[in-house]
């Protein structure tokens, strides 16, 4: 009995050496970028980054965690879970401090159970909350996949198709994409396993759509008046549709907390598919790291009454 269970710590072992490694790997890479670009270009649009706006992107960004927080709210509520929109604040402030200090040490969600049941609330309801949670978040993401991915396709057959040598080593990305198609309906199919679980709540998971799309209109204001302060004009509904490709290869387990992968694809995907500078793109990877850092801060206050119990 005790051999069988030894290939479950090799496989979480083998799982974190590969985000590790996805980690260096994509820093690297992004490390890279940053250097052929150059130091004091990335300076410079930095600089056009005014403190007005920085300051009003901080105040969206704060707006859009609370907005998050209003989401499990909502879905707590409706799951007949008695909890005050205070302790939910708290909770998923310190669920996101976790997220962004601690990595994979803990997980937020797991703070968040964890603080939820400290608080004497229903475990397994607060738990079937958290994954939807994530589902309607991934569900009002989808909704502008439509924006951005046709964009992404009319680029990628153009390559394919082309004689630049420049992109002949593309031809390799139809595997990749048919693994990313199987990978992201297998996806989709939990999605809407968990989603007909929650569909006799129809109030509270409308609400909880709700404050997700308030999320999402603050995050995309929040790139618009970055890139609009570096002088990079970008329509705010492709805007919206680049960030939600970013957000879906973020997912991808290769990295920890998607560290390297988020700056790598907003790089990449705002620099070939909206046309702004390279060195715009690099700041604006880089703020979009930094401000939720800076708004998940006041987690910190919360986080270690949770922590002990969050862990046992």
């Amino acid at each position: 009995m005790t051999d069988q269970m030894h290939p479950a710590p090799r496989k979480k072992s083998s799982g974190f050496a590969v985000r590790l490694a996805g980690t260096l790997i994509t820093l690297g890479l992004l490390i890279y970028v940053l250097y052929t670009q150059g130091w004091s270009e990335f300076v410079q649009a930095l600089r056009q980054v005014s403190p007005v706006t920085f300051l009003l992107c901080l105040g969206l960004m704060l707006l859009s965690r609370l907005s998050i927080s209003g989401r499990w709210y909502a879905l707590l509520r409706s799951a007949g879970v008695q909890i005050s929109p205070w302790q939910a604040l708290r909770l998923v402030f310190a669920g996101l401090f976790a997220n962004n200090f601690l990595f994979t040490t803990i997980g937020g969600d797991v703070v968040r159970l964890g603080g939820a049941v400290q608080m004497r609330l229903d475990g397994a309801a607060v738990a079937a909350s958290l994954v939807m949670d994530r589902v309607v978040g991934s569900i009002g993401m989808a909704t502008l996949l439509p924006i951005g991915l046709p964009r992404l396709l009319v680029a990628t057959a153009w390559n394919l198709n082309a004689a630049n040598p420049l992109t002949a080593g593309m031809i390799t990305l139809p595997g990749w994409a048919k693994r990313l198609w199987l990978k992201s309906l297998e996806f989709i199919r939990s999605l809407l396993r968990t989603f007909f679980i929650w569909v006799r709540h129809p109030w509270g998971l409308a609400g909880a759509l709700m404050c997700t799309y308030g999320h999402m209109a603050c995050t995309f204001t929040v790139l618009w008046l970055l890139l609009q302060g570096m002088g990079q004009p970008v329509a705010w509904w492709l805007i919206g549709g680049l960030w939600v490709l970013s957000y879906f290869v973020t997912l991808l387990p290769i990295s920890m907390n998607g560290l390297g992968v988020q700056e790598i694809s907003i790089t990449y995907l705002y620099s070939h598919f909206a046309g702004a500078s390279p060195q715009a793109c690099l700041v604006l990877a880089v703020l979009m790291r930094l401000l939720p850092l800076l708004v998940s801060l006041p987690g910190a206050w919360f986080l270690p009454g949770l922590l002990r119990r969050a862990k046992t």
